[in-house]
């Protein structure tokens, strides 16, 4: 079991780790784009003139770079540090110091409906925003070279090899580690650039959550019209099973959304998006990968223009 433990790549994806998976077979192979350092980085909140409210896709700060890069002065808050947006949310950011007139509100899709419900109860935000100017997590720039996997439990290694095992005779659909599915997907190679990429690794949360509803637009437009001080461009972001497997999870959301012009509709954007970039979302991981950050990055400053004028052209 140690020897086997030690030959089995640590994983270097969240969904390969939660299902005791192979990075070997189901990791990414296409290198990613490098974004210049320069374009990485945030502003305090009183200097900001674009301010990003997000969760764990907005944690690189590399969709935000298309902003940094045409002049936007971007900081990014995160819900998990200021909880469900509250009816006194303008006189709260305004007391913190930001200035702007512009909030980007990004969510994935599968936590968006309970975040606008706490947020409709609630009329009082309980914590004061704090704002990194440097990426909550640095995305790997290369595949990970190979190492001994010392740092593993001793049986990870016969467990990773007994799952993958399975994987490789599977003809349908099978969970791994309680929240790891893997699924088959139709022109799953063209999609993606992993060893084993006629299937695909997706998070049990995606489809246990349910979906979207026409409703949580309404609760984005109320929440709007009682922020008159501010403007909004809502960023939803659609879970990667909803993108590769079940496109018709939130049809009646997508509908309504679209009508009520709230922001770019990132569903059929994503649908569009999966077959010209290889590695949209990462295929051993639930998030965007940084190949589908930096698309998403130029749809999102195409959104900000259309709200907020572009700065004056920096001096040479």
């Amino acid at each position: 079991m140690l020897l086997v433990t030690l030959f089995t790549p640590a994983p270097y994806g969240d969904l390969t780790r939660i299902g005791r998976l192979s990075d070997a077979e189901f990791g990414w192979q296409a290198a990613p784009p490098i974004v210049t350092k320069a374009y990485i980085k945030g502003v305090p909140l009183d200097q900001a003139d674009v301010l990003v409210v997000g969760d764990s896709f907005s944690m690189t700060l590399r969709w935000q770079s298309r902003l940094v890069k045409e002049g936007y002065k971007v900081a990014t808050i995160y819900w998990g540090q200021t909880g469900p947006l509250c009816k006194d949310f303008t006189p709260w950011i305004r007391r913190a110091g930001f200035k702007g007139k512009l909030v980007v509100v990004e969510s994935v899709e599968r936590l968006l409906g309970d975040r606008l419900k706490g947020g409709s109860t609630c009329t009082t935000m309980s914590k004061e925003p704090v704002v990194k100017t440097v990426p909550f997590l640095e995305p790997l720039e290369a595949v990970p070279g190979f190492e001994l996997n010392w740092s593993a439990k001793l049986t990870t290694g016969l467990i990773t090899y007994t799952n993958m095992r399975k994987v490789r005779k599977l003809s349908g659909d099978a969970l791994f580690g309680d929240e790891t599915w893997v699924r088959p997907v139709p022109d799953g190679c063209s999609y993606f650039s992993h060893k084993l990429c006629e299937k695909a690794l997706f998070f049990f949360e995606d489809t246990d959550n349910p979906p979207l509803k026409p409703e949580a637009v309404e609760q984005m437009k109320a929440f709007d019209k009682a922020q008159s001080d501010l403007k909004f461009v809502w960023m939803v972001i659609p879970d990667k099973t909803t993108v590769y497997v079940d496109t018709q999870h939130a049809a009646p959301f997508v509908a309504a959304f679209k009508t009520a012009d709230l922001g770019p509709d990132l569903f059929s954007f994503a649908a569009d998006e999966r077959a010209r970039v290889r590695d949209f979302y990462f295929p051993n991981d639930t998030h965007l990968s940084m190949h589908g950050q930096l698309v998403v990055g130029d749809r999102m400053l195409q959104a900000v223009r259309q709200v907020l004028a572009p700065p004056a052209p920096r001096p040479p």
